[in-house]
């Protein structure tokens, strides 16, 4: 076997990372230009705070590590300096912060405080990535411990952004928020908000989690040009229906909601589940290697997700359920390294976890009602 040194990011599959980066910036445009029309300079301030810093931040970051050896600062400002320090940067220093700052932002509600977004941003791009060596070695997604320190750090300020946005005309906040408390709550919350709100985007919540039906189109585009891995997508869309539907069963055989299905849809529509399937868990660089740790992964991620919706402080759980695996995706490596190809004993032991987790959220079910 013949080793070949090369440098990050190391892509799993058998495309150029350019062309990988520019696919997932075009499926994210649709969702970039919803939330624009929508939500107007409130919404316009937050993108453009968090590509400048994300993007400037990674790009002084990584001058500064990948600064020509005996090199004065005072020459950068020559023709031969600029030169030396030019050839340390390729087109995916700025296309990959780009993407950062672009899920980022689509993460944060409208109207945000612009000191929020920038803190958040240039955690995520310094603290989430640089840290780690840069371009390719991270191990967490710059744009959900960004937002997650956001949240963490400012989370009243952003909680008043989120329900005094322009289209909140409930004022329960947003749809996740008003079965928060119980989820006999849902037959006033889909008063308020019906299914087809929630799938075209009328309802309030952060900017890019809104409108399911861009983001399934963005999604279709990944996933038909190979850019995305759609194992990681399905696996935890899947491991969340199941949970949710025995969650349905339990609330519908105690009175507490009228109909499992809209209860389902309800769940799946109302927060940032399919944005995160869709734009945040498929990352590469932070998702396992092999097709059966990716199962495994993404299937992990919609149990955590469905908990903290459950049982959880907050309403809503993708970014604090993909910061989870990012941690242990290394580990998820090393247990299915040997695991090429699918088998029957990967079924049951499915199988089993999702009984288990099932019973859990039964009973979790039963407290929240």
């Amino acid at each position: 076997m013949k080793l070949v040194p090369q440098s990050a990011p190391y892509i799993r599959k058998n495309i150029s990372v350019k062309r990988m980066m520019m696919d997932v910036i075009i499926a994210l445009m649709p969702v970039v230009l919803f939330a624009v029309i929508q939500n107007g300079w409130a919404g316009i301030y937050v993108i453009l705070l968090s590509v400048i810093f994300m993007v400037g931040g990674e790009l002084v970051s990584h001058m500064l590590m990948k600064w020509p050896s005996e090199m004065k600062i005072k020459e950068l400002f020559t023709k031969e300096g600029f030169l030396k320090v030019k050839k340390q940067f390729t087109i995916n220093n700025i296309t990959a912060p780009l993407i950062s700052a672009l899920i980022y932002s689509l993460i944060m509600p409208a109207g945000a405080a612009p000191y929020v977004v920038i803190v958040g941003a240039l955690f995520g791009i310094i603290v989430g990535k640089m840290v780690f060596g840069g371009l390719g070695s991270n191990i967490f997604n710059p744009a959900a411990i960004g937002r997650i320190f956001a949240a963490v750090c400012f989370g009243s300020a952003i909680s008043s952004a989120t329900t005094s946005g322009v289209v909140d005309t409930v004022s329960g906040g947003t749809p996740l928020g008003q079965i928060s408390d119980s989820l006999s709550n849902f037959g006033y919350a889909i008063s308020n908000y019906s299914l087809s709100d929630l799938f075209l985007g009328n309802v309030p919540g952060m900017m890019g989690e809104v409108c399911s039906l861009l983001i399934i189109i963005g999604g279709i585009y990944l996933f038909v040009r190979k850019s995305a891995d759609i194992r990681c997508a399905l696996s935890m869309l899947v491991s969340f229906t199941i949970i949710f539907l025995v969650v349905g069963i339990v609330a519908y055989c105690n009175y507490a909601i009228e109909n499992v299905g809209e209860f389902l849809a309800f769940e799946i529509l109302g927060g940032g589940l399919l944005f995160g399937a869709v734009y945040m868990i498929t990352d590469p660089v932070t998702s396992p290697v092999n097709k059966v740790g990716r199962i495994a992964y993404g299937t992990l991620a919609g149990i955590i997700t469905a908990l903290i919706r459950l049982v959880g402080a907050y309403p809503e759980g993708v970014a604090f359920s993909i910061l989870i695996v990012n941690m242990l995706a290394p580990t998820i490596d090393h247990l299915t390294k040997k695991s090429s190809k699918y088998s029957w004993k990967q079924a049951v032991a499915w199988g089993v976890v999702m009984l288990v987790v099932c019973i859990i959220a039964a009973v979790a079910a039963k407290g929240a009602l």
